[in-house]
């Protein structure tokens, strides 16, 4: 068993690896013993995401429902012959991860199925679901149990994993408007993409990353380096973002270059280790 449960981890270190070299590095950044919880976390997420936007000519609904009941049932029965759905439940079991945060990250991801534009409510509970409730589920993991500790930093959390999704929604414009047909933004029509709509859309997420800053500050030591590091990717993509004018943004997927990522991961690492943070 315990020889099984590796590789079920492993193969969600694998996934993440593959998918995002930027989470991977923040990953690596934080404790050891936070690295197999996050990439559980991750594999999971990751893999219910692609199941709405690249399995094209597959009845994604089924799949998607059958990825939520075996995803209860592996919970319920504390094993999974699905690696990434092993590797998941025993984090939910170990740590306590409320079973709210997976309904609702699930519900964002059947939104994906039914709606492509968005009202300010439809707006605000896709988000809080898709990417919210993801730093809830890791915010428990870096508490190891300390729940007033997660109740004080879980509206931080939230607004940290609010901004990463508006700045993905803005990095992503290309992808979703012209090729899936979505947009997020409420009240934004994308073939009339004014500056004003790009600053207030702007605004908006600058208000959360000064918001989840707080919070990063307060995690457990072995937590912050690596969401922290997150948080300078973002706010450096972010920045690029808002330097761009909005046709280019529209046009073009904007991007964080490989050495920067890793300019960043050695000017954080330092700052931790100062402790001028």
């Amino acid at each position: 068993m315990d020889l099984f449960t590796k590789t079920t981890l492993e193969c969600s270190k694998l996934i993440t690896e593959h998918y995002s070299t930027s989470f991977t590095l923040g990953i690596k950044t934080l404790d050891k013993r936070f690295h197999l919880p996050i990439y559980a976390i991750y594999g999971f997420v990751r893999y219910a995401d692609e199941i709405v936007d690249t399995f094209h000519g597959f009845d994604k609904k089924t799949l998607l429902s059958r990825f939520k009941a075996e995803t209860y049932l592996a919970i319920e029965e504390g094993i999974s012959l699905n690696p990434v759905l092993h590797s998941f439940q025993l984090m939910v079991n170990q740590y306590k991860i409320d079973h709210e945060l997976i309904e609702a990250f699930l519900h964002s991801m059947e939104m994906d199925l039914y709606f492509a534009d968005y009202n300010q409510d439809g707006y605000e509970e896709y988000i809080y679901g898709s990417a919210e409730v993801v730093g809830l589920m890791c915010l428990r993991i870096f508490c190891e149990g300390d729940t007033e500790m997660y109740d004080r930093l879980k509206d931080d959390a939230r607004r940290l994993g609010s901004a990463f999704q508006k700045v993905n929604f803005l990095r992503d414009i290309k992808s979703d408007f012209q090729e899936r047909g979505r947009t997020y933004f409420p009240n934004v029509d994308f073939k009339n993409f004014t500056l004003e709509d790009k600053k207030s859309i702007e605004d908006d997420i600058q208000a959360d990353f000064d918001a989840a800053l707080r919070g990063i500050i307060a995690l457990p030591q072995g937590a912050k380096a690596g969401v922290y590091l997150a948080y300078r990717y973002y706010l450096r993509l972010f920045d690029k973002i808002k330097n761009c004018p909005a046709s280019k943004i529209q046009n073009e997927r904007i991007r964080v270059p490989d050495f920067q990522k890793i300019l960043l991961l050695a000017s954080t690492y330092f700052q931790v280790r100062l402790n001028t943070l």
